[in-house]
């Protein structure tokens, strides 16, 4: 059985109802008044951020790879009777592998030149620089918690 629609929502409907042209009308000159957002110029620069990904990439990546295939090439082994190996030592070497990973995304990040040549193929020359750059970026934060507080 149906509910009876009160007079108020029927006289509601019919004030909603737009035509569809109109609708989209509006639609297009609010998006048209819309402030477009700023260009920030703070943050890391798109060649930097590339370089750093390339450099994650290799030295984050084919570790963390290899920390997931461990367990792959572990059970291999023991389910085809090749060697006995201990799960023990399965997950230490898949950790070492992930511990590893970690160290080469510290590197990546941190061996970056933020300069528009590449730089040398390790960028070794770059990390106490860029380390400086993110004491630098934490300082202020720091001292205003301090004399807040």
């Amino acid at each position: 059985m149906k509910k009876k629609q009160s007079k108020k929502k029927i006289i509601n409907r019919k004030k909603k109802s737009i035509s569809e042209k109109t609708a989209f009308a509006n639609l297009e000159i609010e998006s048209n008044t819309l402030p477009l957002p700023k260009q920030s110029s703070s943050g890391i620069p798109k060649y930097v951020a590339d370089r750093m990904a390339r450099r994650i990439f290799f030295t984050a990546g084919i570790p963390t790879i290899m920390g997931m295939s461990v367990f792959v090439v572990s059970y291999i082994i023991v389910t085809r009777n090749i060697a006995e190996i201990p799960p023990s030592s399965t997950i230490a070497i898949s950790a070492l592998f992930f511990l590893l990973g970690l160290a080469g995304l510290s590197f990546g990040i941190l061996s970056a030149s933020w300069d528009k040549e590449p730089g040398s193929f390790f960028g070794i020359e770059n990390i106490p620089m860029n380390i400086q750059r993110a004491k630098a970026a934490f300082k202020p934060a720091t001292q205003n918690f301090e004399e807040n507080s």
